[in-house]
């Protein structure tokens, strides 16, 4: 898609929302940036769409456009209150395909069918059907990363979020957690239940490494390190503090640190520094290529031709729905 003029206009309706995220969107590519987001932002309610954006999402996605903005449990609760006609899921495929399920009458749409995610395709429904014949009667909690079809193979999902307290709430002694091996260690951390795992890694989280961690500390002993779930188990061990990206927002609102360091994909960090003025976020980070693919351009087009629609099997999303509601109709612990 060609650039859009930068207009005096545009620059005039824009200018609020890029003072949101100034801290971050150098001024330079500001004038690249508005009027996508001047036309989003029209085009989204003269269609009547919402636009959903994970924590992933760069600033200009998720500071410029987003309706609605969060981890994976506040995206899937939030799908299902949305009332318009069209959700656009800022985030990688499973994420749409989990809108649609929640909303099969709506029409649903990625900006980029190719935003894959290496740890929903690291495990199949078939793989999940030969878990149950091994461990008969063991109940399988799932991961929302992960497709429809296997969602629909699994007796409860969770999120990095509420993960150990979708086990426990099962009270049984064992079960299998899948696809991702290092938030099933967590939880075993976290837990008396048995954790039985699969092999399935985050290709953003599994590079980070807790000898980077302790070189860091040796430069810097005043820094705190926030780590996602999807880390290995040393990278976590290293951490200052392990949870979602809900999670880690939270724990920068109620820490005063001064320099804070998050283990996990980098406009993550964009997009909590913008929030947070008076921290500084040091990098390392490592990008997702998946999220990546969503851009402002992509979104408009979305808008504009409704390609690359999210359609679900109806018998899958049905059985696949069951699982996904069993984990939301959790009820919500205060100050959990």
């Amino acid at each position: 898609m060609d650039l859009l003029p930068f207009t005096p206009a545009v620059a005039e309706r824009t200018r609020p929302i890029y003072d949101r995220m100034a801290r971050v969107v150098p001024a330079a590519e500001w004038p690249l940036h508005a009027p996508f987001v001047d036309a989003i932002n029209r085009l989204k309610r003269e269609k009547n769409a919402v636009i959903l954006a994970h924590n992933y999402q760069v600033p200009e996605i998720f500071w410029g456009v987003a309706d609605i903005v969060g981890d994976s449990l506040a995206l899937a609760r939030e799908a299902q209150r949305v009332e318009a006609d069209t959700i656009v899921v800022c985030g990688v495929h499973f994420m749409g395909e989990t809108a649609k399920i929640l909303n099969p009458q709506r029409r649903v749409i990625v900006p980029d069918k190719r935003a894959g995610c290496s740890l929903a395709e690291s495990i199949t429904g078939a793989d999940v059907r030969a878990l149950r014949l091994r461990h008969p009667g063991v109940p399988i909690v799932t991961y929302v990363n992960t497709s429809a079809e296997v969602k629909a193979e699994s007796d409860i999902c969770c999120t990095s979020s509420n993960a150990v307290r979708v086990v426990e709430s099962l009270g049984v002694p064992r079960v299998l957690m899948i696809p991702d091996e290092y938030l099933a260690a967590y939880v075993a951390a976290n837990t008396s239940v048995e954790i039985l795992a699969w092999k399935g890694h985050c290709e953003v989280h599994e590079r980070f490494r807790a000898i980077d961690i302790e070189r860091l500390r040796e430069d810097d002993a005043g820094i705190v390190i926030l780590a996602h779930p999807e880390c290995p188990p040393d990278v976590i061990g290293a951490a200052d503090y392990a949870g979602s990206t809900a999670g880690m927002i939270d724990y920068v609102r109620a820490h005063s640190a001064e320099r804070v360091m998050l283990l996990t994909e980098c406009s993550m960090s964009d997009n909590v520094a913008a929030e947070f003025p008076n921290v500084e976020f040091v990098r390392p980070c490592n990008l997702c290529p998946h999220m990546r693919r969503n851009t402002l351009a992509k979104v408009l087009r979305s808008l504009q031709t409704f390609e690359d629609e999210i359609v679900v099997d109806p018998a899958v999303a049905g059985r696949a729905r069951s699982a996904l509601l069993r984990m939301i109709d959790l009820p919500v612990l205060v100050n959990a």
